[in-house]
């Protein structure tokens, strides 16, 4: 895997190495720049072009979600990842609605922000797990009612039923593997099925599909 250069933009100084330092101790991030000041970041994304922007909610004298729309009007077009200690529907909605690719918490476990950070760079939206029911409040209802739900689980084998109830909870493919023992090629390979099968496009709508489903692991 490729090295992952991101940039860090967070107000409090002590959080912002702390997690700096979180981030490299995987071994595929690298945070090539961090700043507290919101003014400084659109100079930094052109002078390190990183692969993914994590931006704090509180981000004095703006906000996180403003200065991410200032930075797509001036043409940057990386992955952003809002961080913050919200759990409000309202926050989440306008993070998703102006194009964040990651809602995530202060609170989350250090796995599961690099797991985040890893996958919105390949292109998924992702969310904090304790945010992925808040999500179908906020998502509309996909075509084909409750029926044809429930003609879709139904081609779902009971080991990928089971992979899709740790989905809804917001887990990565690592903790999924570790829960089920079973190896991660073999859950990213179910997580694949999974997704064909019920006609979604991310782990993030296969998640609000559980819960909606009201999905047990029975």
């Amino acid at each position: 895997m490729n090295t992952v250069r991101i940039i860090l933009a967070d107000d409090h100084t002590l959080f912002r190495k702390g997690l700096s330092e979180l981030l490299e101790r995987e071994g595929h991030i690298r945070v090539a720049a961090m700043t507290g000041d919101p003014s400084q970041v659109a100079a930094l994304l052109r002078e390190h072009t990183p692969d993914a922007l994590i931006l704090d909610l509180n981000l004095p004298p703006t906000d996180g979600i403003t200065l991410m729309q200032e930075l797509r009007e001036q043409g940057f077009a990386l992955p952003v990842l809002i961080l913050t200690v919200s759990e409000a529907d309202r926050d989440l909605a306008r993070a998703l609605r102006n194009g964040a690719k990651g809602y995530l918490l202060k609170s989350m476990e250090p796995d599961e922000v690099i797991d985040a950070v890893l996958r919105a760079v390949r292109g998924e939206t992702v969310v904090a797990p304790t945010m992925t029911a808040k999500l179908v409040r906020l998502l509309d209802h996909r075509e084909g009612g409750e029926q044809g739900h429930a003609e879709l689980l139904a081609t779902l084998t009971q080991r990928e039923r089971e992979i899709l109830v740790h989905l809804s909870r917001g887990e990565s493919n690592k903790a999924i593997a570790r829960a089920l023992d079973i190896s991660y090629d073999t859950v990213k390979l179910h997580v694949r099925h999974i997704l064909a099968k019920l006609n979604l496009t991310s782990r993030v709508e296969a998640a609000v599909f559980a819960v909606e489903q009201r999905l047990s692991p029975d």
